[in-house]
């Protein structure tokens, strides 16, 4: 379900941040371990809202702490991805049971089946077109999905497992190909472009919008965080520690992008240079997925042992 991370996490001596003070980092539970905090994105209301993956649930935290749990009536449906939609309300998948879920802000939820059967909804986005647009994972498509639920589906060449999506900054929307090694593009008429990455098995899955003009990428299989501009040149940055499993990306406050990386527990930054630094979480194994820029400025990351950790963003970062 979390594509390339379903195997038990690799976790290693390693040396603490590299030449740089430790950003202050607390956890506020969320959940707990049976609840398996997995996304989060901050709303509309100035709070964040996050899945709940093993519990079917769609949750709201405000910065100060305060929890509230919202059913989806379905345990089993795999709450994923998170995202404000166009409309005042957060959008989100619904990976196990496969479908597109919508929730305001006050609590109502509605469900969108999707056509595809079987097909894993995973990333979600809202598009310049106003419209959500959303990966399926296990039908090798994208869907398209409008605020009063009318869906469209695109397949794309030789399936190849999408995972996250983002709006790029040429109108088009940008995606990972977890395992066709690819960074994909698709314009709002549907016509797809992809572009394979120069590292065999780097098993994409995170992928933001930088600010720069030019898209990020993580690299679960390669340990490396990519970059690629809107005509396609690539550009791949190793981390420090290569068996870390880098899961979210999302673009800082402050310039550069900041990443999770679920096998080390860990959350690093990469400048627009390419310049890594790397920070441990208070919790050991923490298996952060993740993350977002909150109401707060601070960055927020959920992780699945049950806590959201904020760390506290200095402004050289």
């Amino acid at each position: 379900m979390t594509t390339h991370d379903t195997a038990s996490p690799m976790h290693h001596d390693h040396p603490e941040t590299t030449g740089h003070d430790h950003p202050e980092i607390r956890e506020i539970p969320a959940g707990g371990p049976e609840a398996g905090p997995y996304a989060l994105t901050t709303g509309p209301d100035g709070a964040l809202w996050l899945t709940l993956v093993r519990a079917g649930r769609i949750a709201r935290l405000t910065p100060d702490g305060g929890f509230t749990a919202h059913e989806l009536g379905a345990t089993e449906s795999g709450p994923t991805v998170i995202t404000p939609g166009p409309d005042g309300a957060l959008w989100f998948t619904r990976y196990r049971d496969h479908r597109i879920g919508r929730i305001t802000t006050d609590g109502e939820i509605t469900s969108f089946d999707l056509p595809t059967p079987e097909c894993g909804p995973f990333g979600i986005v809202t598009g310049p077109d106003g419209a959500l647009w959303f990966t399926e994972a296990n039908a090798g498509r994208i869907g398209r999905i409008t605020t009063d639920g009318e869906i469209t589906e695109f397949p794309l060449p030789d399936g190849g497992f999408p995972s996250a999506i983002t709006a790029g900054p040429d109108g088009a929307l940008w995606f990972a190909l977890n395992q066709a090694n690819a960074i994909g593009r698709i314009g709002l008429d549907g016509t797809v472009a992809l572009h394979p990455l120069p590292t065999d098995g780097a098993a994409p899955v995170g992928i933001a919008a930088g600010t720069d003009g030019a898209l990020w990428f993580v690299e679960i299989g390669a340990g490396q965080v990519g970059r690629i501009t809107t005509d396609g040149e690539i550009t791949e940055f190793p981390l420090p520690d290569r068996t870390a499993r880098p899961h979210a990306i999302v673009a800082g406050p402050a310039g550069g992008c900041w990443f999770t990386e679920w096998g080390s527990g860990r959350v690093g930054h990469v400048t627009p240079e390419g310049e890594v630094r790397v920070y441990d979480l208070p919790t050991p194994s923490a298996e952060p997925h993740g993350l977002t820029v909150g109401p707060d400025g601070a960055l927020w990351v959920a992780l699945e042992v049950g806590t959201v950790a904020r760390v506290a963003l200095r402004p050289s970062a």
